[in-house]
């Protein structure tokens, strides 16, 4: 299985990017995973929010394959410990599917398009975050679940 993060908006903070960058590779022991980056839409400061999240789906809809798992990280999404997400990870893994994709969305969420074509929503916590630090914390999270799971000691229960 390849697990796929798909985000809207690049990140500036260099030190965001050097951790993102440390778990991304931790996280290359265990799963084939990318991380990919939809610029953010010119001009948004015209749009209105309803037009933005319809033009963010739409580019996010085109990255997908037919097979996808999708599961978009929502505030509104369920909620799991390090523990119960490594089973939610296991349960993906041995259902047989291709890609696990999740998305983070843009600043004022997604569109009802993408919330109807999703097979989910997680969330990460009921605290907002800035799009650029649900990254770090989601990839870290995903490395802690894989490391859970292989019962070794970087998560301590």
């Amino acid at each position: 299985m390849t697990i796929r993060l798909i985000a809207i908006g690049k990140t500036d903070n260099k030190a965001l990017i050097q951790l993102m960058d440390n778990y991304i590779k931790r996280l290359g022991h265990y799963i084939k995973f990318s991380l990919e980056i939809i610029p953010d839409i010119k001009n948004s400061k015209n749009l209105s929010e309803s037009v933005q999240k319809q033009k963010e789906g739409e580019l996010i809809l085109k990255k997908l394959n037919p097979s996808d798992i999708m599961i978009l990280l929502d505030e509104n999404g369920k909620q799991f410990d390090s523990v119960g997400f490594s089973s939610y990870l296991q349960k993906h893994m041995n259902s047989g599917i291709k890609q696990l994709v999740f998305v983070i969305g843009g600043p004022y969420g997604f569109s009802e398009d993408l919330y109807k074509k999703s097979n989910g929503k997680l969330s990460l916590s009921k605290m907002t975050f800035s799009h650029q630090m649900i990254r770090l914390f989601f990839i870290e999270q995903l490395y802690r679940g894989f490391t859970i799971l292989k019962n070794e000691p970087y998560h301590h229960r």
